[in-house]
C-alpha cells in the first residue's frame, strides 16, 4: 500500500492509525485548512510528541526503497569475504561510507582476536576398502554464475583441531548428549574412532565436544538427504549432495575472542593493553573435524557393514545407516589449521539523539559469511543500510531521533560471535546505564515469512509495530498477514536462544533484545551458494521483504527513540515468568524429578501488582501532557534499569560469563532458548537438592525487579 506524501504543512491534519492511515490521509487532503483531528498517542508519548511522532513514522515509511536494498547486497556480495580477508575489510569501508553519506558518525572498532586462518588445507577419504577421496566442496554450476569463484574455499570448521587421523568409523546419529549416551548404553565405544553425525539437533561444536570426551580421534559432519528431495538447488532453493554446511565448532564457557573472557581483545599494538590467555590453556579442540555434503558421506554410509541403527537414527539416504563401519572400512580425516592474532572490525554508525545522545536503540547484524553470504548475513546487512538511509534522510528533513539510533556492524560472529561479544565487553558501562535495546538482523532476510523473538519487555511493542506496516503486495498489515498464517489466536513471539549476536547483550549486559526477520525455504545454509545468483532468483525476487523489514526496525527504533516514557511490556514479565515456571516442572516430571517451585510462584504474583501499577503510571502521566525533559531522563533510567535485575554476576552452573539468570543458550545444545536456565540445569542434569538453592537465587532476581518496579512508579507519581 502507497501512502501518500507528507509536508510539513499537513502536520496539523495528519492522522497515523495504522496501515489504514493512507485512507485517512486521503480524507485529510479534501479537508479544510482549519479542521483538526485527534492523533492517536503509541504507547509512552504524551499527545504533544504524538503528533510529531505520527508525522514522522509516516514519512519513514515512504522511505525504504528496493533498489537501494538490491544495489547493497550486490555490492556487499560481489566477492567471497569471510573474517580476516582483505575482501572483508573493503566490505567494511563500503558499510561506513554508506551511513556517513546517511548523515551517521562512524566509528570503526578494532580487536585482535584469535581466528583460525583462512585456509583449504583439509581433506577426508575412505583408505580400505577401496582408496576414494571424497569431494569437500560444492560444484561449480553453469546456472550459477558465482559458484566457480576463485576465492571460495573447500568445507572446513572453524576451530576444529590439526591432525591426521585414519580409524573406523561410528555412526552417532546427530551427536548429541542424548546420542552419545545412547551409544554408551548399547556398549558402543567411540575411542580411537572417527565419528560420523550428521547435522541437526544441537550446535555442531557440542558434537565434536561430546565426540572428544569419550576418546574419538575425529568428527565428520554432514547434511543428511532431506526425506522428501523436492526442489534442490539449482532448480529450486534447497539441500542438494554437495552443498556442506561450514561453521565454528567453538565450545567454551564464554562467548567470544577465546583469549580474553570479560575483556575486550583491545589491538595489540593499541594503547590499551588486555592480558591473553595461553591458546594452551583454553581447552580448544584437539581432534580434525570436517563437513561433508550427503553425496560424499554417502560412500561412508553405504561401506558399513555393522548393526542397522534404530529407526528413528535413520535418514533420507536411499540405504541403511550403521551403527558400525566395520574393521574393514577405515576413513582418514586431515586437518591443517593455524591459529593466530587477526584483525576484526566492528562498524558502527550512529544517528545522534537530539535530547538524550546517551541513551542508544542499538541495531545490528554480522556482515562477515562464510562464503559470499548473501542470506546469511548479508540479508540483513543490506537491510539496515537501506533503513539508515531512510532514518538519515528523515533527520535531514526535520525528525531527528531524540535518543541515539545505532546501526552496527559486527565482524567474525561466524567463528563464534566474537566481534559484538568483544564491543559489549569494552563498552559494558555505557551499555549497563543507556543502551535501551538491541535487535538483531542476522540473516534477516531470504523470503516472505515474517518472524520475531524477543525479552519479554519488547514482544508487545513489536506487535504493536507490525500493526502500522504493512505487508507488501497486500491490503493488510504485517500483523494481519502474520495473525493470517498462525492460524487460532495472535501471532507469537519466541523467546530468543543462542547462535547470534544478541548473545552477549542479553545473557552478559542484561540488554533487552531482540529478532527480526523474513524468511523462507531454503538449502544453502553456510556454503559456497549462498550468494546472489540464488537470492535474486529464490530470496527476494521482487525485492520488497527487504525494505519491509526496514521499515518494521526503524519504526520499532522510532518509537523507542523518540517516546517521553519508553514503552517496555513490563506486564510480560510476570507472564512469561509463570510460563516458564509451568515449563520446567512439566521437564522435572518428564526427567523423573521430583522439585517444589512454590516460592517462585508465588514471588509473581508481587511482579504481577508491581507491573501493573507502573504500566499504569506511565499511561496516566503521559496522557496529561509533556514531561520535563530532566523528569523522562530519571524515569527512563529507571526503566532501562529494569531488565539488569536479572543479572547476577555469579552467572550460571560453569558459566560465569552467562550472568542472566532469566535466559541462556542451552548448554548441551546451543541453539535452544532455556528460560530461567539455573534451574533448568540442575533438573537437566538431575539434581533435585540443588533445586532449593537456585530457586532462592530467583526469588531475589524477581524481587530486585519487583522493587525497581516500584521505584519508578514513585518516580512518575512525583512528577
Amino acid at each position: 500500500m502507497k501512502i501518500p506524501p507528507v509536508t510539513h504543512a499537513r502536520l496539523a491534519l495528519f492522522l497515523l492509525i495504522g496501515v489504514g492511515g493512507a485512507s485517512a490521509l486521503a480524507t485529510l487532503d479534501a479537508a479544510p485548512a482549519q479542521q483538526t483531528v485527534t492523533v492517536k498517542a503509541p504507547v509512552g508519548f504524551a499527545p504533544t510528541t504524538a503528533a510529531r511522532q505520527a508525522y514522522c513514522e509516516a514519512r519513514f515509511l515512504e522511505l525504504p526503497a528496493s533498489d537501494a536494498f538490491r544495489e547493497h547486497l550486490r555490492i556487499i556480495t560481489a566477492n567471497p569475504h569471510p573474517a580476516g580477508s582483505a575482501a572483508q575489510v573493503e566490505v567494511g569501508h563500503y558499510l561506513g561510507r554508506v551511513m556517513k553519506a546517511a548523515g551517521f558518525t562512524v566509528r570503526e572498532h578494532p580487536y585482535d582476536v584469535y581466528l583460525p586462518q583462512l585456509t583449504d588445507d583439509v581433506e577426508v577419504q575412505i583408505v580400505t576398502p577401496d582408496a576414494l577421496a571424497l569431494s569437500n566442496r560444492e560444484a561449480a554450476l553453469a546456472e550459477d554464475r558465482f559458484s566457480g569463484h576463485p576465492d571460495l574455499l573447500n568445507g572446513w570448521n572453524a576451530y576444529s583441531g590439526s591432525g591426521d587421523v585414519t580409524a573406523e568409523v561410528i555412526y552417532a546419529n546427530f551427536g548429541t548428549r542424548e546420542d552419545f549416551e545412547a551409544l554408551d548404553k548399547m556398549g558402543i565405544s567411540v575411542k580411537g574412532k572417527v565419528v560420523l553425525a550428521r547435522y541437526g539437533g544441537n550446535f555442531r561444536g557440542y558434537k565434536v565436544l561430546f565426540a572428544e570426551q569419550r576418546g574419538a580421534v575425529g568428527l565428520i559432519m554432514f547434511n543428511d538427504a532431506p526425506e522428501n528431495a523436492a526442489d534442490p538447488y539449482p532448480d529450486g532453493p534447497m539441500l542438494n549432495g554437495s552443498i556442506i554446511q561450514r561453521g565454528s565448532v567453538l565450545t567454551l564457557p564464554w562467548t567470544g575472542d577465546p583469549l580474553t573472557p570479560f575483556e575486550p581483545a583491545l589491538p595489540v599494538d593499541g594503547e590499551r593493553q588486555v592480558k591473553r590467555l595461553n591458546p594452551d590453556e583454553v581447552g580448544l579442540h584437539t581432534i580434525p573435524v570436517l563437513p561433508l555434503g550427503y553425496d560424499a558421506a554417502s560412500e561412508i554410509i553405504k561401506r558399513m557393514t555393522g548393526e542397522e541403527a534404530p529407526a528413528e537414527w535413520q535418514g533420507g539416504l536411499d540405504m541403511p545407516y550403521r551403527l558400525i563401519g566395520g574393521p574393514g572400512l577405515t576413513v582418514r580425516v586431515r586437518v591443517n589449521q593455524p591459529l593466530a592474532l587477526t584483525r576484526a572490525i566492528n562498524v558502527v554508525g550512529t544517528l545522534e539523539g537530539s535530547d538524550f545522545p546517551d541513551e542508544w536503540f542499538i541495531l545490528g547484524s554480522h556482515y562477515d559469511p562464510w562464503g559470499f553470504g548473501a542470506v546469511d548475513p548479508n540479508g540483513g546487512t543490506a537491510m539496515l543500510l537501506t533503513m539508515a538511509e531512510a532514518l538519515g534522510q528523515l533527520a535531514e528533513e526535520g525528525c531527528r531521533p531524540r535518543r541515539s539510533i545505532m546501526v552496527a556492524h559486527w565482524d567474525a560472529e561466524e567463528y563464534g560471535i566474537i566481534g559484538s561479544t568483544e564491543w559489549v565487553e569494552e563498552f559494558l558501562p555505557q551499555l549497563t546505564t543507556g543502551a535501551i535495546a538491541y535487535i538483531n538482523a542476522d540473516s534477516a532476510v531470504s523470503g516472505p515469512n515474517f518472524n520475531t523473538s524477543a525479552s519479554p519487555s519488547l514482544k508487545q511493542p513489536i506487535l504493536d509495530t507490525i500493526r502500522d506496516v504493512a505487508y507488501p503486495g497486500q491490503d493488510r498489515s504485517i500483523y494481519e498477514w502474520w495473525a493470517a498464517r498462525a492460524g487460532d489466536g495472535p501471532p507469537t513471539i519466541g523467546n530468543l536462544g543462542g547462535g547470534s549476536d544478541h548473545v552477549a547483550f542479553y545473557t552478559h549486559a542484561g540488554v533487552p533484545s531482540a529478532s527480526m526477520g523474513s524468511g523462507g525455504p531454503s538449502g544453502i545454509y553456510h556454503s559456497n551458494y549462498d550468494n546472489f545468483a540464488w537470492f535474486e532468483r529464490f530470496g527476494d525476487p521482487e525485492w520488497i521483504y527487504g525494505p519491509m523489514v526496514a521499515r518494521a526496525d526503524g519504526l520499532l527504533a522510532l518509537r523507542f527513540a523518540n517516546a517521553d516514557l519508553l514503552p517496555y511490556d513490563v506486564e510480560r514479565y510476570a507472564v512469561d515468568t509463570r510460563t516458564h515456571v509451568d515449563t520446567l516442572l512439566s521437564v522435572a516430571k518428564t526427567r523423573g524429578v521430583t522439585v517444589d517451585l512454590s516460592r517462585l510462584r508465588a514471588v509473581t504474583s508481587e511482579l504481577d501488582v508491581a507491573a501493573a501499577a507502573l504500566a499504569n503510571a506511565r499511561t496516566a502521566r503521559v496522557a496529561t501532557g509533556s514531561i520535563s525533559r530532566a523528569a523522562q531522563a530519571r524515569i527512563n533510567a529507571g526503566f532501562i534499569g529494569l531488565e539488569k535485575a536479572w543479572l547476577d554476576n555469579r552467572g550460571l552452573q560453569d558459566r560465569p560469563w552467562s550472568r542472566s539468570l532469566y535466559v541462556s543458550p542451552d548448554p548441551f545444545s546451543g541453539y535452544a532458548s532455556w528460560m530461567l536456565p539455573g534451574l533448568r540445569f540442575e533438573i537437566e542434569t538431575d539434581n533435585p537438592t540443588g533445586v532449593p538453592e537456585w530457586e532462592s537465587r530467583y526469588v531475589a532476581a524477581i524481587g530486585r525487579l519487583a522493587e525497581r518496579m516500584r521505584e519508578v512508579t514513585a518516580l512518575i507519581e512525583k512528577q
